[in-house]
């Protein structure tokens, strides 16, 4: 009984060799990543910032609240050994007597990869000033609550060069670089 249970299990050892052969093989498969750089302020729209008037005299004029409702989204992918990316913010021109001021939170939200840090406070101006750096590999996540969000203030600078002014319009340009 034993030696016919040998035969057996060698006898399906060899059909099961047959039946079921072992055998490997490989494929090539091409990659291929783009260099990416996509960039946009979230939500779309205006913002609106308005001074206010004291309501006793030799009071200053009264500061706009922050603004946060605005978020900067992008997207990165840089060359193998590439430089990180930065994102830099102008406006098209300055108000005499009023500084803009903005500061870019520390990422959050639903992105991944190695975002960018924001840098400190900064006032803005007509030549771009870097308000993130060390962008990589990286996604933020698309719209509001997701990516860096933005603090924009205004505040008076010099008295002396304040003039009144109706609804004057300033662009902000933020622009990803290496």
């Amino acid at each position: 009984m034993r030696k016919t249970n040998q035969i057996l299990l060698t006898i399906c050892f060899i059909l099961s060799c047959k039946v079921f052969p072992q055998t490997t093989g490989s494929k090539t498969v091409s990659i291929t990543l783009p260099v990416v750089t996509l960039l946009d302020v979230e939500p779309t729209g205006n913002i609106s910032l308005s001074f206010a008037a004291p309501t006793d005299a030799g009071r200053p004029i009264i500061n706009p609240s922050a603004n946060t409702a605005k978020w900067i989204n992008y997207t990165s992918a840089i060359t193998s050994g590439g430089l990180t990316r930065k994102i830099t913010a102008s406006v098209n021109q300055i108000i005499p007597g009023i500084d803009i001021k903005l500061q870019a939170a520390a990422a959050s939200g639903a992105g991944g990869g190695t975002l960018g840090t924001p840098s400190a406070q900064v006032t803005l101006t007509t030549t771009p000033i870097t308000i993130i750096s060390g962008i990589g590999g990286a996604f933020t996540g698309n719209g509001a609550n997701n990516g860096h969000r933005l603090t924009i203030t205004l505040v008076p600078n010099t008295y002396a060069n304040l003039s009144a002014h109706t609804n004057n319009q300033v662009a902000i340009t933020y622009t990803i670089t290496e």
